[in-house]
């Protein structure tokens, strides 16, 4: 999974809260169990058993607080997850420590940090916190067998009651406990990411799909009734320029009117194919290489913010099934949304890749001004814009076109930060043979 997925996503800043929470929670209950078990011992706070785990929640209580304004100030979530679960591995190496080490009860708690890590990180994270947890409990039993730290709780060295075998046995055990937990979970949590995605993709898509369908056949007869006249109004004009000097009071106006004629025939073009796109001229394409003929197309546009930078990451085997020009025009509208969203200095960056299911995933995200909320449920509606000179139709029609060849489309936006583009399309067949052959 790449960086991209984690960083300005606003569903992972609220797990992280929840991590902490729930981590808050767990300190509270640990304190709240030490001092249930010792309430019946008549020993003064700092003689009772118990103070190394005091002092291990006080430590868990104010990382939680540092945790939580790092996540309000600073950005980059991601490395804030990496330094809290890696700090949560070595306070829980150090209450297996407080707790006997090898004959902890605690040992279980390496487990459920890894399996919190794959929710939040997915398999690479809990992999690498897995690798974390084994060497830590690995090292804190070895020194103790060989006598470099004193153990904790009682009077008697590892090497003096256990034989070295069982020591690494259970090393061993653990060793595929960790693993085995991280591969699992990491699937797991795989699984159920996209599962939720996809299904609020679908959700959404659909949602769209059935308010645009009670618009289809009122938006076609219109633009269809006001083509024609539209054809008769500009043919008159033309033949009467023919008899009007160039450049007389009466030909500036013929020609504004000829203008606007053209943009008005333009619109009900973008109308009509809102309205009902055809798939006749579909073929085969090399999806990468569409791609970077529409970059370059756009990157001479004189129009386009010289400012913005270019980055792609491609796979270049993909093809899909689509009318050329359609797929241009998709890639077209985004790229031209996601440039004048960024003002000045920006960045805008294109992905193609095969998700789980075989689909072909395109993402373009950039760094603009983002999306505000109230825009939110109509950016995709006909006619719906915020921009001076726009007609709402861009976004609409790259929906209509997705839709026709049975995709989908979604987006996330942070207001101030950026938006996010994703387009699932459909993989060629030709290409679904070849992967499974």
């Amino acid at each position: 999974m790449r960086n991209y997925y984690f960083q300005d996503n606003p569903d992972f800043a609220t797990q992280i809260k929840w991590v902490i929470l729930s981590r808050v929670a767990f300190a509270i209950i640990l304190i709240v169990s030490c001092l249930i078990f010792s309430s019946g011992e008549d020993l003064s706070f700092f003689s009772q058993p118990f103070l190394p785990l005091y002092n291990i929640v006080a430590c868990i209580l104010i990382l939680s607080i540092v945790y939580l304004i790092w996540l309000n100030k600073f950005k980059n979530p991601l490395i804030l997850a990496y330094f809290q679960i890696i700090a949560d591995t070595f306070i829980v190496t150090a209450i297996v420590f407080v707790t006997g080490s090898y004959d902890s009860p605690f040992n279980f708690l390496y487990l459920v940090v890894i399996i919190y890590t794959s929710m939040l990180l997915l398999q690479k994270g809990s992999l690498i916190i897995a690798t974390i947890s084994c060497i830590q409990y690995a090292i804190l039993v070895e020194m103790e067998y060989y006598k470099v730290i004193t153990p904790f709780l009682g009077q008697f060295y590892l090497s003096d009651t256990v034989d070295k075998s069982h020591v690494i046995y259970r090393i061993i055990i653990i060793i595929i406990a960790c693993f085995a937990v991280a591969i699992l979970s990491g699937i797991l949590a795989l699984q159920l990411k996209g599962a939720k995605q996809d299904l609020e993709i679908t959700q959404e898509h659909l949602k769209r799909v059935e308010k645009m369908a009670a618009m289809d056949e009122l938006i076609s007869g219109i633009a269809h009734e006001i083509k024609n006249p539209l054809a008769s109004l500009s043919g008159s004009i033309q033949l009467l320029r023919e008899d009007t000097n160039p450049g007389s009071y009466e030909d500036k106006l013929m020609q504004i009117i000829l203008r606007e004629t053209n943009r008005l025939k333009n619109i009900v073009d973008d109308i009509r194919l809102f309205a009902k796109p055809s798939t006749n001229n579909a073929v085969e394409i090399k999806t990468a290489d569409a791609i970077e003929d529409t970059v370059e197309l756009f990157l001479n546009d004189p129009e386009r913010n010289k400012k913005i930078k270019f980055n792609m990451n491609l796979d270049k085997d993909i093809c899909i099934f689509i009318d050329p020009a359609h797929f241009t025009q998709i890639l077209w509208n985004l790229l031209k949304n996601a440039d004048q969203s960024i003002k000045d200095h920006g960045e805008i960056k294109i992905y193609l890749e095969l998700s789980r299911n075989n689909r072909v995933c395109l993402t373009v995200k950039d760094t603009g001004i983002g999306i505000s909320q109230k825009s939110f449920s109509h950016i995709f509606d006909p006619f719906y814009t915020t921009k001076p000179d726009g007609t709402g139709l861009g976004l609409s029609i790259i929906h209509r076109l997705v839709d026709t060849y049975n995709g989908m489309i979604d987006f996330k936006s942070t207001p101030g930060k950026g938006t996010m583009f994703t387009v699932l399309l459909n993989s060629s067949p030709v290409k679904r043979q070849a992967t499974k052959s």
